[in-house]
């Protein structure tokens, strides 16, 4: 599928108190809150990449593991990671996003056909083999949820959050996701 428009909904957690957390986390390193939560960038479609390793800039970058939403012929729905430079972060959030590259993984799922067990599902991440990131897919906003917000058309791809960082955000050699 050729991906023309790249979105990457941030600030979708749907609990409170996991949000304002992740908001604290990012505020720690400079990062301003946001006025309205969700919010959603649009990035350059160039980003999206399959490639399993990506090239960045210094150490100041970090991985977010995230269900991807693709729109082509039907919803699909795949694994990915909002890698970000955390110091043009603090600068603007919508700059740290354009920075890195935004890699997806290879395998896909239809949506209906992952729906009837959509609350079973985990997202875990690993920075140097030390875990990273774990929590249900229902800690985040629905996909129809986040897509009555932000409308998918053919040859959209939409990155729709994370979960907070265990023992906070730290960038690392090796980024792992499930």
């Amino acid at each position: 599928m050729e991906i023309r428009e790249l979105v990457i909904a941030g600030w979708t957690g749907r609990d409170e108190r996991s949000l304002r957390k992740h908001i604290r986390e990012l505020e720690e390193l400079g990062v301003k809150p946001p006025k309205t939560t969700p919010i959603f960038y649009r990035v350059s479609a160039n980003l999206f990449t399959h490639e399993s390793a990506i090239q960045v800039s210094g150490p100041d970058t970090s991985g977010e593991v995230e269900f991807v939403l693709l729109q082509g012929s039907e919803l699909r729905v795949a694994l990915g990671s909002d890698h970000t430079d955390r110091k043009a972060e603090t600068i603007g959030v919508s700059l740290s996003k354009q920075l890195c590259a935004k890699p997806v993984s290879r395998e896909s799922w239809r949506y209906d056909e992952v729906k009837p067990h959509w609350e079973r599902l985990v997202l875990r991440s690993w920075t140097d083999g030390k875990l990273y990131q774990e929590g249900p897919v229902t800690a985040i906003r629905s996909p129809e949820d986040l897509m009555s917000r932000y409308p998918l058309k053919t040859g959209y791809a939409m990155f729709c959050g994370t979960l907070a960082a265990l023992g906070g955000i730290r960038g690392g050699e090796r980024f792992t996701m499930e």
